[in-house]
């Protein structure tokens, strides 16, 4: 078996950083709730870029998630406006693989340039949803709409961790622990 976790030792640990990625993905949701608008992508973003402080939630996944769907979305959206140009419906052809192939090797090079590695897997994601899932009437305003709503998601949670740090939610705990635990005078 190749995973086997003990499970005499398991027990279930709400800590904070758990609390708090669930905080920035609800408060991505509740933004985009007036505007009748998916928070999907942004929650995502939310979820991947909280880290357990400010720095590891840009340098760890926020940031990653956010200049690799930049990348990949101006990439995807220069490389199908090309594409469309020889089929200008956006149907499949075989002239798509290179498109692919010319579109994943820019995107690794201008990650690397810019010094986030791990922004290709975001990147080339979105790359791929563009080049093969969008329609020609859409591929601009979803690229533009995934880079914002991703944009949105990774501050709230850069947001939260800089307004709710973990040394300031701990003193917090204790002292509402202590208020609610200690006896009253008499």
């Amino acid at each position: 078996m190749l995973f086997s976790p003990k499970r005499d030792h398991f027990h279930f640990h709400i800590g904070m950083r758990n609390l708090k990625t669930a905080i920035a993905a609800t408060l991505c949701a509740m933004i985009y709730y007036p505007f009748k608008r998916s928070p999907a992508f942004a929650c995502i973003g939310a979820i991947f870029g909280l880290g357990g402080d400010v720095e590891t939630s840009w340098h760890g996944g926020g940031g990653n998630r956010l200049m690799g769907t930049v990348i990949g979305g101006f990439l995807g959206m220069g490389l199908f406006r090309l594409y469309i140009c020889f089929y200008p419906d956006g149907s499949p052809h075989g002239l798509m693989f290179p498109f692919v192939f010319v579109g994943v090797v820019l995107l690794i090079l201008i990650s690397q340039s810019f010094g986030w590695p791990d922004a290709v897997q975001p990147g080339g994601v979105v790359l791929c949803i563009v080049l093969f899932n969008t329609p020609v009437d859409t591929y601009i305003s979803y690229s533009l709409n995934r880079m914002f709503n991703t944009a949105v998601g990774v501050i709230v949670a850069l947001a939260v961790n800089y307004f709710f740090p973990r040394e300031k939610v701990v003193k917090w705990l204790e002292a509402l622990r202590l208020r609610i635990y200690s006896k009253p005078a008499q």
